[in-house]
């Protein structure tokens, strides 16, 4: 048994609500369709309300009124509307570990999404996987505040550099937040994209078999971990990492998104 599968042995996995299982399962198939997706999200109501509520959300910047799941589908998108619906589902699974703060936990989560997701829209890769794959990212850490509180606060102890929390938390558990949440999804049945993405998070290029998805959300991860990520903070990401999409430095420079516009699903909660 390797030691991360003696390290869950040794937790209480977070029930996921039989809805989102449903929805990780449409995840692997090929053709799904929008009434599906919406029948299942319809059979939780709190949660359909909540993806109303973030359809019509400024984030969103809908010209119309959305008042049905169907409409929200049809103007935002059957992946789209899934993968948030998802994330929602995640966040109400796990709770915050005393001593954290939550604003700050999601704000960087969902930062990590959508830097993830601006930077696919970049290399034809999956956006909506990308984004749920770097909002998922953290709840590895999570896992670790569960099991033991006092190594949480070591691996968030003030200052933190970017990317310094995975080295900490490979020091202090064996293991980053990455490779737990891999597990988590691989237990969860989420595509092996995201799984092996997740694994490959914190040192994207040490893996025999490179994970552009993994790449990507080590460079998401690494820019939401500044607050006011600017133009210049792309000069501060790993060029080898860079190379190895065959990202544009000059193109994430000049495109580089604001991470006040960016959309926090948990705050369209009650």
């Amino acid at each position: 048994m390797s030691e991360l599968s003696l390290f869950f042995k040794s937790i209480k996995l977070p029930v996921m609500p039989e809805v989102a299982h449903a929805l990780i399962k449409t995840m692997n198939e090929e053709d799904v369709s929008a009434v599906r997706v919406r029948d299942l999200i319809a059979r939780d109501p709190a949660l359909a309300t909540t993806v109303l509520r973030m359809a019509n959300s400024a984030m969103f910047g809908l010209s119309q009124q959305v008042n049905s799941l169907d409409k929200a589908i049809h103007l935002v998108g059957m992946s789209q509307i899934r993968t948030h619906a998802l994330s929602i589902c995640l966040g109400n699974a796990f709770p915050i570990a005393p001593g954290m703060d939550r604003g700050e936990f999601w704000r960087t989560s969902m930062a990590t999404g959508a830097y993830a997701q601006w930077l696919c829209s970049r290399l034809s890769m999956d956006m909506q996987q990308a984004w749920l794959t770097g909002v998922m990212l953290r709840l590895g850490e999570l896992i670790v505040a569960q099991q033991s509180p006092d190594l949480m606060q070591e691996i968030e102890k003030r200052p933190c550099a970017p990317g310094e929390r995975w080295a900490r938390e490979r020091q202090l558990t064996g293991f980053s937040e990455g490779e737990i949440t891999a597990e988590l999804a691989r237990r969860w049945d989420f595509p092996s994209e995201m799984v092996d993405g997740l694994d490959a998070v914190a040192q994207p290029l040490a893996e025999q078999e490179f994970s552009r998805l993994g790449a990507v959300v080590h460079l998401a991860g690494l820019l939401a971990d500044l607050p006011d990520a600017g133009p210049q903070a792309v000069d501060d990401l790993p060029p080898a990492v860079i190379a190895a999409l065959h990202l544009d430095e000059k193109w994430m420079r000049t495109s580089l998104p604001c991470s006040e516009k960016f959309l926090n699903v948990m705050d369209m909660q009650d």
